[in-house]
């Protein structure tokens, strides 16, 4: 490492390789919905896939709105706590959050991407 790196660099460092990590083993449902996502497909708007923000990660991000996108699997059953301290602290830095169960887009993709559609074009 060099001399003069600060913590906030490290840690920064630290938590993109991590994202980089987790592009590589995203699931089968996070692929599904990513394919809906990418490439501006919908409705002209740049996502991100594992974006870091600050400390943490979000599963898709629209940086234009400051929408994050999160997929709920059954890992999160064990983290709630923790995604909604997450979510808070995020959506004190002006992020606005949508959250969908993985088994939602598993039986459902179109109604899912048309709920990220209109959280599109709600300002809030």
């Amino acid at each position: 490492m060099r001399a003069g790196l600060r913590v906030t660099d490290i840690c920064r460092r630290l938590t993109v390789q991590r994202a980089r990590g987790l592009r590589l083993q995203s699931s089968a449902t996070g692929s599904v919905l990513w394919n809906e996502l990418r490439n501006r497909k919908l409705r002209g708007i740049k996502f991100r896939r594992q974006q870091p923000l600050g400390p943490y990660i979000v599963d898709f991000y629209a940086p234009q709105l400051r929408l994050a996108v999160e997929v709920d699997g059954p890992h999160h059953e064990q983290s709630k706590e923790k995604d909604l301290q997450r979510q808070h602290f995020l959506e004190q830095q002006g992020v606005r959050f949508l959250r969908i169960p993985a088994v939602d887009i598993d039986t459902n993709l179109k109604a899912c991407v048309e709920r990220i559609a209109a959280a599109l074009c709600d300002p809030r």
